[in-house]
């Protein structure tokens, strides 16, 4: 039985190893994103125009809860609406993609999953702006052109960005390999829990499992998806690619991931109810779209 546990382990240490460098480059590559489009994602017109929550669902695709972040500081000084920050929200993918990215064989599914979410986001949250249209009127009127360029910009993990752009080293090769050891080490937990699990349940117990809560699933993976950390992406993805959650219910799980975002809205945000509203929208929406997902996909 030691000697199987050991198996184990480095089985699971060797798969978690094979994404490491597939990660960190993409970390690299994000903060890269990151500086260039962040500054002018809070500087753009856009985010006053009729389309912004189609922007808003595009942007929100980019790896990482950086634009999540910079829409809830944006939200919190009515410089977007609500349509525009939910629909940020649902299309937000936290660690998914960079973890799909490093499994050939998920790449079909991973180019649904962002289609998917990136148009319920949009439609999510253009109509969103028109059920809220008379008050979000009122507060952009009350802004005007102001384009909140005195807010800092945060990306992944909540790191200012502004103060780390004269330290390219820092911002650019320190910062993505930190993060990628940290994906890194939870990674190699999951495999690790999923490893035992399967040695002394058995595969196909832990799939009877998840597959017995059937219609409710949905309802599951979104309640791991609204925990406020990049971990919940995390376990909700190595589940999806290991065949013990279905398409519906990781893209509810996801939608509801929106990685530190929500502590970032509750912290800003001086509207208790909208910080009551915006994540039981999260949670509702989320599930609908999993469930929606299951019956047809």
């Amino acid at each position: 039985m030691f000697y199987e546990i050991l198996e184990v382990l480095k089985d699971a240490l060797l798969d978690s190893l094979k994404l490491l460098p597939v990660i960190f480059v993409c970390y690299m590559l994000i903060e890269l994103l990151e500086e260039k489009i962040l500054n002018k994602y809070k500087t753009s017109k856009l985010l006053h125009s009729p389309f912004a929550p189609v922007f808003s669902a595009g942007f929100g695709l980019i790896p990482q809860c950086g634009f999540s972040v910079v829409a809830t500081e944006l939200f919190s000084t009515r410089a977007i609406t609500i349509g525009s920050l939910v629909a940020i929200y649902l299309a937000t993918s936290d660690e998914a993609l960079p973890l799909m990215l490093g499994e050939v064989n998920s790449y079909p599914s991973l180019f649904l999953i962002l289609g998917i979410k990136f148009l319920y986001a949009m439609i999510v949250g253009v109509l969103l702006d028109l059920v809220f249209k008379k008050k979000n009127q009122q507060v952009l009127a009350q802004i005007g052109d102001d384009c909140h360029e005195d807010i800092n910009v945060h990306g992944c993990c909540s790191h200012d960005l502004d103060a780390e752009s004269h330290n390219k080293f820092k911002q650019f090769f320190l910062h993505p390999l930190v993060h990628a050891l940290k994906i890194f080490a939870f990674v190699l937990i999951i495999n690790i829990i999923f490893g035992l699990l399967v040695y002394f349940v058995g595969e196909n117990s832990i799939v009877e499992f998840m597959s017995a809560t059937g219609f409710f699933q949905p309802f599951l993976v979104a309640i791991i998806g609204m925990i406020p950390n990049c971990v919940a992406s995390v376990i909700i993805t190595e589940l999806y690619m290991s065949g013990g959650i279905l398409l519906g219910s990781c893209i509810a799980g996801l939608c509801a991931n929106s990685g530190i975002a929500l502590i970032m809205l509750f912290k800003l945000n001086k509207d208790k109810r909208e910080n009551v509203l915006i994540p039981i929208l999260m949670y509702s929406l989320s599930i609908l779209i999993g469930v929606i997902v299951n019956l047809f996909v």
